[in-house]
């Protein structure tokens, strides 16, 4: 049993030590990666280092949903310092594991009645036989459209991100009444979500001018009523904010990846008609 104690302690005591790679000491890589994207990293000088994990939870305040209308300043605001926290724990997980940025990134989020949790995963990756140290870009990209960007002349900042959470007012005893039994619009349900969507599409875009981005990518939108309460409208964009290089885009040139001189069986094309 004390045998059993003690691998017990070394194992954790292996999983706490820092995966940074030691002078004269190979190191082997942990990534999420498919064998593709490994190689094509490896073709612009990239290569992966490990998998990297960071996560937040923000409180909202109760009773923030029931006692007012409009947007939620306090949700939005949880929204936006989890990720903040969470993006930030992804970059020392990454600089720790001797990365020099993060592709893949991927994002889970859920907003309940008191609090907002994030969680963002990634694999950490560095050029080949650069030395450890100095962080450039944290990206939702996959390894091949980072690949492409780069080539290209782009390149990834950062994760930009804008939430909004907006309770739409409720109808009036006469409204609702004069409603029952039509196909008509709702246009508290519709207004709300025109103001959850401005909200959070010009916090995501000033973010990245925030970073001297020249724009935003890879956008992916959460929006629609919140789980619980069908009067809570929720908008969420999150983006790769990118910057051109040089100010010149690069033309990309397709090459040939299957030849086209394979011995072909020659056939008549007689052959092909039907016999009579």
């Amino acid at each position: 049993m004390t045998d059993r104690t003690e691998e017990l302690h070394q194992a954790m005591a292996a999983l706490h030590r820092t995966s940074a790679p030691e002078a004269g000491v190979a190191q082997g890589a942990t990534s999420d990666l498919s064998i593709d994207e490994t190689l094509l990293l490896h073709s612009i000088g990239w290569e992966p280092v490990d998998l990297v994990f960071g996560v937040s939870w923000w409180s909202i305040p109760w009773g923030v949903w029931q006692w007012q209308t409009g947007e939620v300043m306090e949700a939005s605001t949880a929204f936006a310092g989890a990720m903040a926290e969470a993006a930030e724990q992804l970059r020392a997980e990454c600089a720790k594991a001797g990365g020099t940025g993060v592709v893949g990134v991927g994002i889970e989020m859920r907003v309940a009645s008191h609090h907002v949790d994030i969680s963002l995963t990634g694999t950490a990756v560095r050029r080949i036989g650069a030395k450890p140290g100095g962080f450039e870009f944290l990206s939702d990209l996959s390894a091949r459209d980072f690949a492409l960007l780069s080539r290209s002349g782009w390149w990834p900042l950062g994760l930009v991100a804008g939430a909004s959470f907006v309770v739409a007012p409720r109808r009036g005893a006469r409204q609702w009444a004069a409603q029952q039994g039509q196909n008509l619009e709702l246009p508290n349900l519709t207004q709300a979500f025109y103001q959850a969507r401005e909200g959070a599409m010009g916090r995501m875009q000033q973010a990245g001018r925030e970073m001297q981005a020249d724009g935003v990518i890879n956008v992916k939108l959460r929006e629609g009523p919140l789980g619980y309460n069908a009067r809570v409208l929720q908008f969420i964009a999150v983006g790769t904010a990118v910057h051109l290089r040089d100010d010149a885009h690069r033309r990309i040139n397709p090459t040939m990846v299957v030849p086209l001189d394979d011995a072909v069986t020659q056939f008549e094309a007689e052959s092909l008609r039907a016999k009579r």
